[in-house]
């Protein structure tokens, strides 16, 4: 490995340049190349930071000299850039969702395994201070309840809308509280949600409600729209013996009164400790590959439970 971790990002959208500002401000980390199918967007990406752009992932890769890659494109384009950086033997980031189907994501974390190399996903709310927090104070106390929401815009991004390109909203955005819903209250066994009917076909639903069973005798709920004009409320609450939190990316409310603001540094976080473990470090990576699998599973569930309109079993 060089003195200093070299990355190469594939993908030159919002989540990629936030991933880049992050990275270019590490001493240890140079970002050796950005790659991304509309070329200009790679070379504006690309000058910012001082290195070459790529009219695609395979030319990226071609160009060598890398430690590790970031995926972060769109969930119809994951697959190819995976299994290739994979193919020579590079760590790889993610960004989700995983891809549109479980079999994809299922091959990636078979190989990722197979070549014993380090992975991440970049579910980064895993690494919010609040979290923690909110597993301190629900020690020894089952969650009995959990509400999750997901109540906001359609994103500036024109294959958003396009079922076939994003997977819909539970499977591009909420899958974030799905996440949580795991770290704090555990596995789900049992999903089944209901959309709203007067989706347009071929298009996302506007909005969905969804009942969740989790295997330790919790019950949960799930709401999800995009038919607003900005970011009303997106976060998960939960009720155990005693005590009410409500958590966003930016606060945990405890019992409506107390807030505790995050310290906002879940997304270096999340950079920081991938890094480590490219370098060999001891590193705390929360969500590697097959964890996030688990999440990506029960979010198809959800998303396949409102397409076919029936309840949906989970394997364990």
């Amino acid at each position: 490995m060089s003195p200093t971790t070299r990355i190469g990002i594939v993908g030159a959208g919002n989540v990629a340049a936030r991933h880049a500002d992050v990275l270019s401000g590490f001493p240890d980390v140079t970002i050796a190349g950005i790659a991304d199918t509309d070329r200009h967007r790679a070379e504006s990406l690309a000058s910012k930071h001082g290195c070459p752009a790529y009219g695609s992932h395979a030319d990226l890769l071609s160009a060598g000299n890398l430690d590790a890659v970031y995926v972060c494109v769109p969930p119809f384009a994951h697959g190819s850039p995976e299994h290739d950086a994979l193919s020579c033997d590079l760590p790889i980031f993610v960004e989700k969702p995983l891809s549109l189907d479980l079999q994809t994501a299922e091959k990636i974390a078979a190989e990722v395994e197979r070549r014993s190399l380090p992975s991440a996903v970049g579910h980064h709310w895993r690494y919010l201070g609040i979290v923690e927090r909110a597993q301190s104070l629900l020690d020894g106390r089952p969650v009995r309840l959990a509400l999750g929401h997901w109540l906001d815009k359609v994103p500036p991004v024109g294959w958003w809308l396009n079922r076939s390109m994003s997977g819909g909203q539970i499977l591009e955005q909420a899958v974030h509280v799905l996440d949580l819903a795991r770290v704090l209250v555990g596995e789900v066994a049992m999903v089944h949600a209901v959309p709203e009917e007067n989706t347009v076909d071929g298009e996302v639903d506007r909005a969905t409600a969804a009942v969740m069973r989790f295997a330790g005798g919790a019950a949960g709920l799930l709401a999800t729209s995009c038919l607003l004009t900005h970011k009303h409320r997106v976060g998960l609450e939960v009720c155990a013996d005693g005590i009410a939190l409500e958590l966003s990316e930016t606060r945990l409310l405890v019992d409506g009164a107390h807030v505790i603001e995050d310290d906002g540094l879940a997304k270096t976080r999340v950079d920081r400790e991938f890094i480590d473990a490219v370098q060999g470090k001891d590193a705390d990576v929360r969500v590697p590959y097959r964890e996030a699998l688990r999440t990506h599973r029960l979010a198809l569930a959800l998303a396949h439970s409102a397409a076919e309109r029936r309840p949906v079993m989970l394997d364990d």
